[in-house]
């Protein structure tokens, strides 16, 4: 049975004969009741209160022919760590709309998450495509960086990273400054990870969060503190005092 939004079921009352003949009401009228959420917004709601599974079932509801919904049950599925429902899901969503960034974004978080770093790099480029030099594909460089990182193509993810910070120069703050690239490699790799970050920064201009990632990487024992005053990327921050600070602080003991 089709159930109606309150408003429509309230104006129908109204206008029947038997609500005509209803005698007036004195005092204040009575407030309208509230719309009816619809099932995507109690979806929402319970993904916000990471209810995972009942934000399924208010998603499935309507998800038939709804790219939207797709995505939405598709992240879901991943916070769920069902990574082949969510793969699905995110699939028929970019059915319905084959330039459906996020979820073609998506699809390649699955693959990430499963270390098929050919495959996510992939789906990247696909959903990339789709928004060629917009800001909203910083995320899907970021991520596409990060995959090039795990492959241990340096030049590659450095590549993909500088284009993310163009893009958008608060990507990193916006979405994590590590994500699950932290989760899953060595220290070594962290402190790397971050040298390149403050290099990028350093680069573009940002000497506050250059400053802040080569931090980070010195405290995770980068081992190329040595040579940090020739870097040339670093050219900009030689002259400043919390960058010869860095440089004069003892490396911690791990």
């Amino acid at each position: 049975m089709m159930i109606l939004p309150a408003g429509l079921l309230l104006a129908a009352a109204l206008s029947s004969p038997q609500a005509q003949a209803m005698p007036e009401q004195s005092g204040p009228a009575a407030k309208p009741p509230a719309p009816a959420l619809s099932s995507e917004t109690r979806g929402d709601i319970f993904m916000a209160k990471k209810d995972f599974r009942e934000a399924i079932e208010m998603y499935q509801e309507g998800a038939a022919g709804n790219a939207v919904l797709q995505n939405k049950l598709g992240i879901a599925y991943q916070q769920l760590n069902q990574p082949d429902n969510a793969l699905k899901a995110y699939a028929r969503a970019v059915k319905l709309k084959p330039d459906y960034m996020e979820a073609l974004n998506n699809i390649g978080t699955v693959y990430y998450g499963r270390k098929s770093y050919r495959r996510a790099i992939s789906a990247y480029n696909r959903a990339l495509k789709t928004v060629p030099g917009e800001p909203r594909g910083a995320v899907v460089y970021e991520n596409m960086g990060r995959a090039w990182f795990n492959r241990k193509d340096y030049d590659k993810a450095r590549e993909c990273l500088q284009t993310a910070v163009r893009l958008d120069p608060e990507v990193f703050q916006h979405h994590g400054d590590v994500g699950q690239i932290l989760e899953e490699t060595s220290i070594e790799e962290r402190a790397r990870y971050h040298f390149y970050l403050a290099k990028i920064y350093a680069t573009a201009g940002r000497s506050d969060l250059a400053l802040q990632y080569l931090r980070k990487a010195l405290e995770e024992g980068f081992k190329g503190k040595k040579t940090l005053d020739a870097e040339p990327d670093f050219a900009t921050l030689k002259d400043l005092p919390e960058f010869k600070e860095l440089l004069a602080r003892e490396p911690r003991v791990l």
